[in-house]
């Protein structure tokens, strides 16, 4: 699938920018900035989620005895 979206025109410049200083494209910059926004949200709606609703937690010495976690 194609994802078309608008920008300023700073924004755009800035792209162009670094584009050209480092002989990427726009298109990889842009790609790299919503991968990483991506992963950050995931991250960050996972810990939500985990706060919400809270399951088993382990202590440090509980992990470094080698528990099993799965049980």
């Amino acid at each position: 699938d194609m994802l078309a979206i608008r920008i300023s025109h700073d924004i755009e410049d800035r792209l162009q920018q670094l584009a050209h200083r480092t002989g990427r494209t726009k298109t990889y910059y842009a790609r790299e900035a919503l991968l990483r926004f991506i992963e950050d949200m995931e991250d960050e709606y996972l810990a939500l989620s985990r706060l919400e609703t809270p399951t088993k937690r382990w202590t440090l010495d509980e992990l470094e005895q080698g528990i099993d976690l799965e049980s």
